[in-house]
């Protein structure tokens, strides 16, 4: 359906040569398109603004591009982000995500792996947990190495609890070391906040 929709919508934009006229659509569309005109103007109608807004997203944006904050507020370093994926055969899994142009950069090869491409990162975990995590591990960078500044796991749960979110798992506020917290989204996803590192010396100012 989507795909007629999308041949259907090319046609009208190019190959068939739409000017607004409705009677251009019964001369040059197949008699099977123009018995079901009012269905094909719906599809266009509604496929053209969304094919605008994709566009509109999808536009490259210069580096320096940055969406703007509120003034006074910096945004939340979270650090490295990766999905995290329980998988029930880590060598299979492995195989197949290899096919995607992914290569394992970490890992024991036995119960979990530590995949990159050129811009993501994966974890693929046998038998460690139930369910998928969003990852996030503050102080790290996407090579594993340590930030010189960064906002700590205990700082950040500071402000999530102050902002009124429930954490399902919590850090003692006294510790220094590599600690995590975990939390749920509206939609029930897992959101795993695994810092490795110790704390900072030099903590920043966060909102």
């Amino acid at each position: 359906m989507r795909e007629d929709g999308v041949r259907m919508l090319d046609r009208a934009r190019g190959g068939a040569g739409y000017d607004g006229d409705p009677g251009a659509f019964r001369t040059r569309f197949p008699r099977e398109y123009s018995m079901k005109r009012p269905a094909l103007y719906v599809v266009v109608g509604v496929a053209m603004p969304i094919v605008g807004l994709l566009c509109g997203c999808c536009s490259p944006r210069a580096a320096s591009e940055t969406p703007a904050l509120p003034t006074g507020e910096t945004p939340m370093q979270l650090g490295n982000f990766s999905v995290s994926l329980s998988v029930k055969d880590l060598k299979t899994s492995v195989a197949f995500y290899e096919k995607l142009g992914f290569r394992p950069v970490g890992g024991d090869g036995k119960a979990y792996s530590i995949m990159q491409n050129q811009t993501s990162t994966i974890g693929l975990f046998q038998g460690m947990f139930t369910g998928n995590l969003l990852t996030f591990n503050p102080g790290w960078d996407r090579a594993c190495s340590t930030l010189p500044a960064f906002d700590d796991v205990r700082d950040i749960q500071r402000t999530l609890t102050r902002e009124g979110i429930t954490l399902t798992s919590t850090v003692e506020e006294a510790s220094t070391g590599p600690a995590s917290i975990t939390l749920t989204d509206p939609d029930g996803n897992v959101i795993l906040i695994d810092q490795h590192v110790p704390r900072p010396g030099k903590t920043r100012s966060m909102p």
